[in-house]
């Protein structure tokens, strides 16, 4: 077998090993938040505000069709890292066989349904008028890139699973390139607007797909991969199902909500929309860490429940956290001040910048409660608790962010509903702080010793 690189987080210093996981995934989302960026800067200043607001309201129709499954790739993550804490390399091989029938059966028929069913959610979104035909022109081109989109977040996946976070920042780095190349010739010289725009995504999209899948072929031949689907484990499709759906129908209904949420926006106008749109392409450039520590968490209590090591379970617990949040708040204050100067780069109008400014001093200050909410939902779904956060996230939407979002559009000012977020981030935390006094915890922390 070809050497691997990959990271054993059931020995040695837990923050240093977290940190060199968390770091390619960190690079990598500093790569897909360019990536994504690439859209807006070009899309910005080669077509227009309206083209602006309708890539910014986009991506909901796409969440909400493809978050089941994304939920079921979350659970091959967390079953993969138990098997690798329990060195189970015949379980490996069948989990990933199955996981790659279920991709295909579920991409399939998603890309199919997809602009069919887009125009039904796009009209609960409330999309303006003036936007309306270039979100269906977007969404058309975009959900063609669905087997792609999916196939490659189960391997990365997969690799996250088996402490291989490394591999994912070679493929972000060659489709980063890939997408910039192509929006410039698509959108800046060809003038295909935003149908230029996705088309540059799905292609580089792809690409990433194909590169994941020649990787694990190569480094990891004990898998035994396929690009094709060969054959499904009953018994393990039960397992992913039993931790993934959860997850899938948590995102499914946090996916909904996003949609109400996106109708309260897009009530606010276009040029509010497209301030929005900026406002959270600078956001993601702070929330970096919150992703690539959440990740690391995740694998972290998976392989050392599957290693049955509670002791360093229970310190990872309070270690990985608290450098989230302080990762996340720092860079959140720097951005936080210097972010009129950083949204000139994406947009000249005066409007969509002041509606942009609004959006991130309200919003960027308190991410780094939602930094420590993220890393233990993540942290209790690797141990195979997919319940309790799944609870905690319906209360933090559907009880307290979009009921807060109505209050405000109705009752104050409808150009400040992004308070909603800070509002609901603070609720998930205490909600997510309170898990370390359940009956499983307790149970953790006395085999611990």
């Amino acid at each position: 077998m070809n050497r691997i690189r990959k990271i054993d987080m059931t020995s040695g210093s837990i923050m240093r090993l977290v940190v060199l996981f968390a770091l390619p995934i960190c690079a990598g989302n500093i790569l897909q938040q360019l990536y994504n960026t690439v859209d807006t800067l070009v899309i910005g200043n080669f077509c227009g505000t309206v083209s602006l607001a309708a890539v910014g309201t986009s991506s909901q129709p796409v969440e909400l069709l493809l978050c089941i499954f994304l939920g079921l790739g979350s659970g091959v993550s967390i079953l993969v890292s138990q098997y690798i804490g329990k060195g189970d390399w015949d379980t490996l091989k069948e989990m990933v066989s199955t996981a790659t029938m279920f991709l295909y059966l579920c991409a399939v028929p998603i890309t199919i349904l997809g602009p069919l069913v887009s125009p039904f959610i796009l009209k609960i979104m409330q999309v303006p008028d003036d936007a309306w035909g270039y979100c269906i022109s977007y969404l058309g081109i975009i959900f063609l890139g669905t087997l792609g989109n999916m196939g490659y977040n189960l391997n990365a996946g997969i690799l996250r699973g088996m402490g291989d976070s490394q591999a994912s920042l070679l493929f972000l780095v060659i489709s980063c390139i890939i997408n910039i190349i192509l929006d410039l010739l698509f959108v800046a010289w060809l003038k295909l607007d935003v149908a230029g725009a996705a088309a540059a995504t799905i292609m580089a999209i792809y690409i990433s797909w194909v590169c994941s899948i020649w990787y694990i072929k190569k480094k990891y031949p004990k898998l035994s991969f396929t690009f094709l689907p060969r054959r499904i484990n009953k018994g393990l499709l039960a397992d992913i199902i039993r931790i993934g759906l959860p997850l899938g129908l948590n995102n499914s209904i946090y996916s909904v909500g996003h949609i109400f949420l996106q109708a309260f926006i897009n009530m606010q106008g276009s040029i509010f929309i497209a301030g929005c749109s900026v406002a959270s392409r600078v956001m993601s450039i702070a929330n970096v860490a919150i992703t690539s520590f959440s990740s690391a968490a995740a694998t972290f209590s998976g392989q050392n429940i599957g290693a049955q090591n509670y002791h360093r379970l229970k310190k990872g617990a309070r270690q990985i956290p608290f450098y989230s949040g302080l990762i996340t708040a720092t860079a959140g204050m720097v951005l936080t001040i210097f972010c009129p100067f950083v949204l000139q780069f994406f947009t000249k109008d005066a409007q969509t910048l002041s509606m942009a400014i609004r959006y991130i001093r309200v919003v960027l200050p308190f991410t780094w409660t939602y930094a420590v909410f993220n890393c233990i939902i993540n942290f209790v779904n690797g141990i195979g608790e997919v319940k309790y956060p799944t609870v905690v996230n319906i209360l933090m939407l559907w009880a307290v962010r979009i009921p807060s979002a109505y209050f405000i559009a109705q009752i104050i000012d409808g150009t400040y509903i992004m308070a909603c977020y800070p509002i609901s981030f603070i609720f998930g935390m205490f909600a997510m702080l309170a898990y370390f006094h359940t009956k499983k915890w307790k149970e953790i922390r006395q085999l611990a010793g």
